[in-house]
């Protein structure tokens, strides 16, 4: 019986939480485009391999493909973007405009086995991929090795 008395607490506390700050919450989700402050982070990346190529994948929606910037200096590769969103309201009794900038930058250091001048980028449903094929010394030397664990 008190383990049941423990579960309802447990929830009975997040739940007031929650409602305390849920008008705080809705403001700053409206202000910031119809993102959460948990949005506005750094973007998820994942990264694959295949026998051609290493493959990045950066989650990133309500972008557009002309707000990314993709720099390749030696051997680092910046992934970047920028937006800008300003929104304005009027109403007979107030007039409101917001501002909002939101910006983040990943950088990855390559292996000496990428065609750099063959990367390639592709923006397509809240994704940026990119592709970095391996050259040809790679692809070839591309055996797999099992490292033993002392």
């Amino acid at each position: 019986m008190s383990s049941q008395a423990l579960t309802k607490r447990s929830t009975l506390f997040p739940s007031l939480f929650d409602d305390f700050f849920k008008p705080w919450r809705e403001w700053t989700t409206d202000f910031n485009g119809g993102r959460s402050l948990a949005e506005l982070t750094v973007p998820a990346v994942n990264v694959s391999e295949d026998k051609e190529s290493y493959n990045l994948s950066v989650a990133a929606p309500g972008m557009k493909k002309e707000d990314f910037r993709i720099n390749l200096e030696g051997n680092v590769l910046t992934v970047s973007a920028e937006t800008e969103n300003e929104k304005e309201e009027k109403n007979e009794k107030y007039s409101r405009r917001e501002y909002n900038y939101s910006s983040f930058s990943r950088s990855f250091n390559l292996p000496e086995s990428i065609s750099k001048e063959k990367i390639e980028a592709h923006y397509e449903e809240g994704v940026l991929k990119l592709k970095l094929p391996k050259n040809e010394d790679a692809k070839k030397n591309g055996k797999s090795v099992q490292i033993a664990v002392k």
